[in-house]
């Protein structure tokens, strides 16, 4: 099993797109959401689409991904829970890691979250001033609670 260990943080200002690529867009939905489990259908540009399998809570997690013919990811779209998420998402350098910047639009606009990927919990990286509060342990941020949900209150941050 993959293993994916994810830091989260709220955006702080913009400054973060001094160094972003062109980002992508992503259009993903749920099929499946239990406590410590999910299964995710994820659109790319409308020309990519990855099945997922997620387990656990917190930074790790187990993390399995197929990439699925395109069609069957619009078939699949019609037994999804919760709402379709839209965002694009914008890939920054962090040293040597990478920081992956969701800016959300329809329901879940203004929501900018930033997920940082490490090879462990304790793995040192800079904090660049557009890192807002950390919302690694908060469910409320995980993509399926924000299908599920909806956006938590925004926090100033």
């Amino acid at each position: 099993m993959g293993t994916e260990i994810e830091r989260k943080f709220l955006s702080r200002g913009e400054a973060w797109r001094e160094a972003a690529d062109e980002g992508t867009e992503i259009r993903q939905f749920y099929l499946a959401v239990r406590e410590g489990l999910s299964l995710r259908v994820r659109i790319k540009n409308e020309t990519q689409a990855l099945l997922t399998v997620k387990s656990g809570i917190g930074m790790r997690r187990g993390e399995f991904e197929y990439e699925i013919p395109l069609a069957d990811a619009h078939d699949l779209e019609a037994a999804h829970l919760g709402a379709v998420l839209q965002k694009r998402r914008y890939r920054v350098p962090l040293g040597a890691l990478t920081a992956e910047v969701d800016v959300f639009s329809g329901d879940l606009a203004p929501l900018v979250l930033i997920e940082i990927e490490l090879p462990d919990e304790d793995h040192p990286f800079a904090r660049p001033d557009w890192l807002g509060d950390e919302v690694s342990e908060d469910g409320r941020y995980t993509n399926a609670a924000l299908a599920l949900a909806g956006r938590p209150p925004l926090a100033a941050t």
